[in-house]
């Protein structure tokens, strides 16, 4: 195999790893703080860590006929794409969270079809298809609990698909950035330092000025290091390494990947935070699995 394809699927598998214990991490943090607030501290924490990096890199790619690009990125992959995700986790579980945002390299291939013309073989979109059917198995069984007492699964649910739709557009209008020339790292950085310009006001919707300080100085020492879990490793780190892995590998082979997220998190949410298991999630995980199986065999086939 390509070793540079190698790596990007390396480096693909430590943000799954990554991402795939996100969910319940934001979960119990959500326990103690409102979810813009706990964003906007996500945010701030991860531009402070990466600002020094960024102002010392070289080959960012940046200028001012770019800007409106890389704005529109930012705003969707941090306020909008992440603010739906943790909105809609407080009213969900992290399970939930997990299978309903497996559904978005649906989109993001669809979106590289139409927008990147990718090429997509026949065993790929055999692979697509039966991830389809295993999402569509979870779905319903997540709806059909939600709609016996918990309503506000559903609207949980719906806005974590709509958080989905955000991430889609953001992943593909980062590869046409790639291809302006503007890095991977001032992708991610520009992110969350507009983000968390653009998160202020909705943080503030939540809890009064005078009372931010207080309110973080009171939550729990587990719930700062879930922040800091979610700024440095979910945030920095692991946008990071999707976006290096983007510049080698088409948008929509990466978003595949997305779908072996929840095999992560089910152990993680069923251990710590106790969510329980149904027949239909691991049926839908099976399934996910062996469409994610085919989809990628055909690409290491193609290139070994």
């Amino acid at each position: 195999m390509n070793p540079a394809r190698l790596r990007a699927y390396a480096q693909l598998l430590i943000v799954v790893l990554i991402w795939g214990i996100a969910p319940s991490v934001i979960k119990f943090a959500l326990g103690e703080l409102p979810p813009f607030l706990f964003l906007t501290y996500r945010f701030f924490i991860t531009t402070v860590f990466l600002l020094p990096f960024y102002l010392t890199s070289k080959g960012k790619g940046l200028s001012l006929s770019k800007l409106p690009l890389i704005l529109l990125i930012s705003i969707l992959g941090s306020t909008i794409n992440l603010g739906l995700l943790f909105y809609g986790t407080n009213l969900t579980t992290s399970l939930d969270a997990s299978l309903i945002s497996a559904t978005s390299p649906i989109l993001v291939i669809l979106a590289g079809i139409l927008f990147l013309r990718e090429h997509v073989t026949s065993r790929e979109k055999l692979g697509v298809s039966i991830t389809i059917l295993g999402t569509l198995v979870i779905a319903v069984q997540s709806f059909f609990e939600a709609g016996t007492g918990a309503m506000h699964s559903v609207l949980g649910n719906t806005i974590i698909f709509l958080s989905n739709v955000a991430f889609a557009a953001y992943l593909i209008l980062s590869k046409k950035a790639l291809r302006k020339g503007i890095s991977p790292f001032a992708i991610t950085f520009c992110m969350f330092f507009v983000g968390f310009l653009t998160t202020i006001p909705l943080a503030l919707s939540e809890v009064r000025i005078s009372e931010i300080l207080p309110k973080l100085a009171n939550i729990s020492f587990s719930a700062h290091l879930a922040v800091i879990y979610i700024a440095l490793l979910s945030g920095a780190l692991a946008y990071f390494l999707y976006q290096r892995a983007q510049k080698t590998i088409e948008a929509s082979e990466a978003s595949v990947f997305n779908y072996l997220t929840p095999i992560v998190t089910l152990p993680v949410a069923t251990l710590w935070l106790h969510e329980r298991i149904t027949t239909p999630y691991i049926v839908g995980l099976i399934v996910i699995a062996t469409g994610v199986i085919l989809a990628g065999w055909k690409k290491s086939k193609k290139t070994s």
